[in-house]
C-alpha cells in the first residue's frame, strides 16, 4: 500500500497557502513533501516537523535557525528557505523545490563515479559551503543526502538545520555529538565543537566515498566508526580503485586530515586547491573509469536517517511502478494480394473465396452493411473533432485576483455569462476573485457560464472570554468556537481559584483564523510561604499547615531523630519555601532518638578514644587537662546509653 494515501497532509492546504501534493522524503526530525504556493503558483518543498517534536524548543531552534541561515545565504549552490511558519501542530519551512536526486541516490545507483564528475559535483558543494563560511556558518552536517542534484544538472546544498556560526557553542549538550557519524570530524567527536575546518572534513570524506563507490571508515556499530575517525587516517582512493590520480590521493588526505590544522582553512580555500588538481589532471585522468558497482551498497550506511520515497518520472502517471501510460497503438494491416479487395472492417479469419467468382456470392452482399456502418463511424468522428474544434468551443479567460466587477466585465467580453459564489480565503484580499470554474485556460462553451468564486477574506473566529472557567471547559470553549487549545502555563493567583483559566493568549476577543491555537494561563493559586512545622506535635503541626491553606500528609514510616517521639522530624517542602494555595506538605514523624551503648574508652589514647566512639555514631569533643594523651574521664561513662548523633566529651591528661 502507498504510506502517502494514510499521511493526513496530502491534499490539505497548510497556513491557508500551501497545498500538500505528495511526500518526497521522511527524516528523523522533519518530512518534506511536494507543494503548490497557491498565493505565487509555484511548486516548492515543504519541510514540516513532525508533531511529537513541536513542544521541543531546542528542536524548533534549529527549524527557525535553518530558515534564517539560508535566508542570510541567498546562494545559487544553496537550496533557498521562502518562509518559515506554523499551522496549529505544524512548524514548517517552504523551500526551494529541486527536481531531482540526492548524491546519496547517485551513489546508490551508480557506485564509484569518474574523477571528472565528482569534481564537478564537489565544486559547486564547495562554492555554497564558502558562501557559508565567509558569513561565519558552520554546516556541521555535509554527506550525500544534503547534496542535491537537479535534472538540470545544477547542485546545491540542502539543511542548514545544524548550523552555527563561529564561535558559538556547537554541541547541543554535554556529551552530545551533532552530525553523520561516517562524517564527522575527529575534533567534534572529541571536544563536541566545529570550526569551518568540519566542513572541509565532511568533503574530503564525500570526495573519497564519490571516487570509490564506498565510505572510508565502516564498522558494525556507529562507535566503531567513531573510534576509528580519532585512530585511522582516511585511505588513499588508489588503494581502492586503482589507476587513480595521485594529485586525487593527497587532495582527499589533505582534506580528510585529522589534525584540523593540516586542512585547509575553509571550503574556499580547499575550492581553490580542487580547480588547481583539475588543471593538472589530464583528460585520461579526469574521465578514468571506475570499477563497476563499487560499493553500491555500502554507500547507503545506516546512520543515514532520510528515507527517500520513489518519485514519478517526470511525465508519467499514476501507475505502480512508474510505467508509462498504454497509449492506443495503430497496427499495420496486413498486405493484401494484387487485385483483391480488402477485408470489410470487423471480418473474420475464414478462407477467402477462389477463382473466378471472387468477391462475390453471399458472403460478399453481407459485409456491405458492415462496411457501410465503418464508413459512417469514422465520418462521425472526424465531423466530432470538427465540431469541438469549430467555434461552438473557447477558452476561459484569467480573472484570478481581479475585482469581482472586473472579472465580471472580463467574462462578459470574452461572450460568457458568469455566476457568483463567494467564499473566505486567506490570501485573496475581500472583493477579489479567487478562484474560477473552469479554470483559466480551460474549454468551454461560447455560451457557457463561468462561476467567480469572490473572496470575503480571511474567516476570522473570535477568542472566547474563558478567564475564571475550570480548564477542561476552558478547553471544550475553544474547540467549539473552532480553534485549538494551545500549551499550559500556570501562575500564582488570589483572585482566580485554583485550576480556573486567568487568561488566554490571544486574549478573549481577538479575531483569529479558524484552527489557532489559544495557549492558557492556570491559576496555581494563592501565593504561600510554607510555615516551620518540625518539633511540633503531629496533630498540630497539621493544624497549623491547614490554617495555612495548606493540605498535610504523613509519610508512613517514622524515623529515628533528635526530636521527641510523636513530634515532626521534617517536611517538604522546608520552611521559606513558596506553594501554592492546596499544595500538599509531607511530614516525617520522629520515633525519638536512636538510643546506643557508649564505648568504654577511659585509659585509651586520645586517637584510638575518638576512632572508637565515631564509630558507635557519636560527635566527640575533647578536653585537654595535661599533654601526655591519654583520656582519664567521659561524660558518659561506658555501657550507657546515649542518642545516636550525640556529643560524648573526653577528657586527656
Amino acid at each position: 500500500m502507498d504510506t502517502t494515501l494514510r499521511d493526513p497532509l496530502i491534499g490539505h492546504v497548510l497556513d491557508g497557502r500551501y497545498r500538500v501534493e505528495s511526500r518526497i522524503a521522511v527524516g528523523g526530525m522533519a518530512t518534506v513533501y511536494r507543494a503548490l504556493d497557491t498565493r505565487l503558483d509555484r511548486v516548492l518543498a515543504l519541510k514540516v516537523m513532525h508533531p511529537s517534536l513541536v513542544g521541543d524548543g531546542s528542536f524548533v531552534d534549529r527549524f527557525i535557525r535553518e530558515a534564517k541561515s539560508a535566508a542570510r545565504l541567498a546562494h545559487p549552490n544553496v537550496v533557498g528557505v521562502f518562509d518559515q511558519g506554523s499551522d496549529g501542530g505544524y512548524v514548517y519551512l517552504a523551500m526551494e523545490y529541486v527536481e531531482g536526486c540526492t548524491l546519496r541516490d547517485v551513489l546508490r545507483e551508480r557506485g564509484a563515479l569518474q574523477p571528472r564528475a565528482a569534481l564537478d559535483v564537489l565544486e559547486p558543494v564547495l562554492a555554497a559551503l564558502g558562501a557559508a563560511h565567509l558569513a561565519g556558518l558552520v554546516h556541521r552536517d555535509v554527506k550525500p543526502e544534503n547534496v542535491l542534484i537537479g535534472d538540470d544538472g545544477r547542485v546545491k546544498v540542502a539543511d542548514f538545520g545544524l548550523v552555527r556560526a563561529v564561535g558559538q557553542q556547537t554541541s547541543a549538550s554535554t556529551g552530545s555529538v551533532m552530525g553523520t557519524v561516517s562524517y564527522l570530524a575527529p575534533e567534534q567527536i572529541e571536544h563536541g565543537t566545529a570550526d569551518a575546518r568540519a566542513d572541509v572534513y565532511a568533503c574530503g570524506v564525500v570526495l573519497y566515498e564519490m571516487l570509490t563507490g564506498a565510505k572510508p571508515h565502516a564498522g558494525g556499530t556507529p562507535a566503531q566508526v567513531l573510534y576509528q575517525h580519532l585512530q585511522e587516517d582516511v585511505p588513499a582512493p588508489s588503494a581502492a580503485v586503482p589507476g587513480l590520480a595521485a594529485a586525487l590521493d593527497a587532495l582527499v588526505a589533505r582534506s580528510a586530515a585529522r589534525d584540523p590544522g593540516l586542512r585547509p582553512a575553509d571550503a574556499v580555500e580547499l575550492l581553490a586547491e580542487v580547480r588547481a588538481v583539475r588543471q593538472s589532471l589530464t583528460d585520461g585522468q579526469l574521465d578514468a573509469l571506475p570499477p563497476a558497482a563499487t560499493g553500491a551498497g555500502a554507500s547507503a550506511g545506516a546512520e543515514d536517517p532520510t528515507t527517500v520515497l520513489p518519485r514519478r518520472a517526470p511525465g508519467t502517471g499514476g501507475a505502480a511502478g512508474g510505467a508509462a501510460p498504454e497509449h492506443t497503438s495503430v497496427l499495420p494491416a496486413p498486405a493484401v494480394p494484387p487485385g483483391e479487395p480488402p477485408a470489410p472492417a470487423g471480418a473474420g479469419t475464414g478462407r477467402r473465396r477462389t477463382g473466378p467468382f471472387r468477391g462475390a456470392g453471399p458472403r460478399s452482399r453481407r459485409s456491405v452493411p458492415a462496411l457501410v456502418a465503418a464508413v459512417l463511424l469514422v465520418l462521425g468522428g472526424v465531423l466530432g473533432v470538427w465540431y469541438v474544434n469549430s467555434g461552438q468551443f473557447t477558452r476561459t479567460p484569467g480573472v484570478i485576483d481581479l475585482t469581482e466587477a472586473e472579472a465580471k466585465r472580463v467574462v462578459e467580453e470574452a461572450g460568457l455569462e458568469w455566476r457568483i459564489a463567494r467564499e473566505h480565503s486567506d490570501t485573496v484580499e475581500r472583493g477579489r476573485v479567487a478562484s474560477s470554474d473552469p479554470g483559466r485556460g480551460e474549454r468551454i462553451r461560447t455560451n457557457g457560464t463561468v462561476t467567480l468564486t469572490v473572496s470575503e477574506g480571511p474567516e476570522r473566529v473570535e477568542v472566547p472570554d474563558v478567564a475564571g472557567e475550570a480548564l477542561a471547559d476552558a478547553r471544550r470553549l475553544i474547540k467549539e468556537a473552532g480553534l485549538e487549545p494551545g500549551m499550559v502555563t500556570r501562575e500564582f493567583s488570589r483572585d482566580v481559584e485554583r485550576g480556573s483559566v486567568v487568561r488566554t493568549d490571544p486574549g478573549a476577543g481577538s479575531a483569529r483564523r479558524p484552527g489557532t491555537a489559544v495557549a492558557l494561563t492556570v491559576s496555581k493559586g494563592a501565593r504561600i510561604e510554607v510555615p516551620d512545622v518540625t518539633g511540633m506535635p503531629e496533630g498540630a503541626a497539621r493544624q497549623r499547615l491547614t490554617e495555612a491553606g495548606l493540605t498535610a500528609e504523613t509519610a508512613p514510616e517514622r524515623v529515628f531523630s533528635g526530636e521527641e517521639a510523636g513530634t515532626v522530624a521534617r517536611q517538604s517542602p522546608g520552611e521559606g519555601s513558596v506553594a501554592a494555595e492546596g499544595d500538599t506538605v509531607t511530614l516525617t514523624v520522629s520515633k525519638g532518638p536512636d538510643m546506643v551503648a557508649v564505648p568504654d574508652v577511659e585509659g585509651m589514647g586520645e586517637e584510638e578514644a575518638r576512632a572508637a566512639l565515631e564509630e558507635a555514631g557519636f560527635e566527640v569533643r575533647v578536653r585537654r587537662v595535661f599533654f601526655t594523651g591519654t583520656v582519664f574521664d567521659q561524660s558518659v561513662r561506658g555501657g550507657e546509653r546515649a542518642p545516636r548523633g550525640s556529643t560524648i566529651t573526653v577528657w586527656v591528661r
